[in-house]
C-alpha cells in the first residue's frame, strides 16, 4: 500500500520546502507528485530529508523556469496527475493547486497541509502581483480561475493550517475548519550570538510581494547599513534603485547566512506573511525583529519583547518602528526561547500524531482495510 505525497513544485529551497523536508520525516512516502521539478539535485535531495522518493512530473516540465507565466493553465496540468489506486494516503503540500489533487476510491485518505494562502494572485486586490490595468484586462480570467480554486479546495478530507491567519483566511474564502499547526524552524542549526554588529538585516525572495521595495526606500532616507539576502526575480530593480549603503548577498552558503542574521542589530520584514520563517530564524539567532503586525507575524514576534512591529506598509512607518527600535532592549536569550516554540521537532511530532489520529477516524468510516500510513 502507498502513501503519496504532492506538493505544486520544486524551483527555490525556501520555508515551504523545509516544511515539506519535515513532512518527510516524519512520514514515509513512496512518491512525491508534482507540477514541475526546476531545482538542482543537491536541493531536492534536502526537500526530502535524504529519503529515495520518486517524483514524478506533469507536461508543464517542458515550459522550464518559465513556468510561472502559464499560471492560467496550472489547474489543467493538475489534472495530469493519478494517483495510484492502491495508495492509502495522500498528504498534500498546497500553497498553489496542490490541495485540488483527486483521489481515485474513496478510501482513500487526503490531508492537506496549507503553507499560505493559495494563489494569492487571483485573490490579491492591492496590485502587488498586476497593476490596475493588467488586472482589468485579466479579470473574467482571474474570476474563472478563483472559482476553479475554491472548487479545489473541497478535496482535501482534512486540512491543517500554517497559522491562525491562515485558518481565518480558508474559514472565509473557503468555507472549511482546519486544524493549526505552526511550520518548523530549525533551531539547532540557529547560535545565539549576543553580540551584535551596526548593521540591519532581511532574508526573503525577492519578489513583489515581500516588499523589499519598501525597506529599500526606506534606507534611501537612513545613513544606516541594509544587508538584503536573497534572489528572485525583483533582484535587479532593487539593485537600481538602492544607494550604496544597502548591500545585496545570494542565499549560497547557509551557515554565512545564519552569521549575518545573528550578528546583526535588527532582522527587518515588510511583507505580509502567512506564517514567516525567516523572523522565527532570526529570534533564534537572538535578532530582535522589525515587522509588519499583520498576519502569520503576530503569532510569532511579540511587540516590545522580541521585536517591533509597524502597521502601515509604508517607509514612514518603517522609520517610526526602527526610532522606537533604538529605544528599546531585547535578551538575546529570551528571543531564543520564544523561536524554540516552533521547532522542527514539534512540528514533526504534531503533523505525525494529527496524521495518526486522522487515520483511525477515516478507517473507522471505511472499515474494509487498513492504512500503514506510519510504517517506516
Amino acid at each position: 500500500m502507498k502513501n503519496i505525497l504532492v506538493v505544486d513544485w520544486l524551483d527555490k529551497y525556501g520555508g515551504a520546502e523545509r516544511v515539506v523536508s519535515s513532512i518527510t520525516n516524519a512520514l514515509s512516502f513512496d512518491k512525491c507528485h508534482m507540477l514541475i521539478n526546476v531545482m538542482k539535485q543537491s536541493d531536492v535531495s534536502k526537500v526530502f530529508s535524504g529519503k529515495d522518493i520518486q517524483i514524478k512530473e506533469t507536461n508543464l516540465k517542458y515550459f522550464g523556469k518559465n513556468f510561472r507565466y502559464f499560471f492560467s493553465l496550472f489547474s489543467y496540468f493538475l489534472k495530469e496527475i493519478k494517483i495510484e489506486k492502491d495508495t492509502n494516503l495522500i498528504i498534500s503540500s498546497s500553497f498553489s493547486v496542490a490541495k485540488g489533487v483527486r483521489k481515485t476510491n474513496k478510501k482513500q485518505l487526503h490531508i492537506c497541509y496549507y503553507q499560505a494562502r493559495n494563489q494569492r494572485y487571483l485573490w490579491d486586490n492591492k496590485g502587488i502581483y498586476f497593476s490596475k490595468l493588467i488586472r482589468a484586462f485579466l479579470s473574467p480570467v482571474l474570476t474563472i480561475l478563483k472559482r476553479k480554486d475554491i472548487n479545489q479546495s473541497k478535496n482535501p478530507d482534512y486540512i491543517i493550517a500554517n497559522s491562525k491567519y491562515i485558518q481565518n483566511w480558508i474559514k472565509q474564502n473557503y468555507k472549511r475548519d482546519s486544524f493549526l499547526i505552526h511550520p518548523p524552524v530549525d533551531i539547532n542549526k540557529f547560535p545565539v550570538i549576543k553580540e551584535k554588529e551596526n548593521y540591519y538585516v532581511t532574508a526573503a525572495r525577492l519578489e513583489p510581494y515581500k516588499r523589499i521595495d519598501l525597506l529599500v526606500s526606506t534606507f534611501n532616507k537612513l545613513n544606516e547599513t541594509l544587508i538584503i539576502v536573497g534572489s528572485g526575480s525583483q533582484k535587479k530593480k532593487l539593485m537600481d534603485q538602492a544607494n550604496a549603503n544597502i548591500k545585496f548577498i545570494d542565499y549560497a552558503n547557509s551557515e554565512n547566512v545564519h552569521s549575518i542574521v545573528g550578528k546583526a542589530k535588527a532582522f527587518l520584514h515588510a511583507g505580509l506573511e502567512d506564517f514567516g520563517i525567516a523572523p522565527v530564524e532570526a529570534q533564534a539567532c537572538g535578532t530582535p525583529v522589525i515587522a509588519y503586525g499583520k498576519g502569520g507575524v503576530l503569532e510569532t514576534v511579540i511587540d516590545g519583547s522580541t521585536g517591533i512591529f509597524f502597521f502601515e506598509q509604508t517607509s514612514e512607518a518603517i522609520l517610526k518602528a526602527i526610532k522606537r527600535f533604538n529605544q528599546t532592549k531585547f535578551n538575546p536569550i529570551k528571543l531564543r526561547e520564544n523561536a524554540e516554540r516552533f521547532s522542527r521537532h514539534i512540528f514533526e511530532k504534531k503533523f505525525k500524531s494529527y496524521v495518526l489520529n486522522k487515520t483511525k477516524e477515516w478507517q473507522g468510516k471505511n472499515k474494509e482495510g487498513s492504512l500503514d500510513i506510519l510504517d517506516q
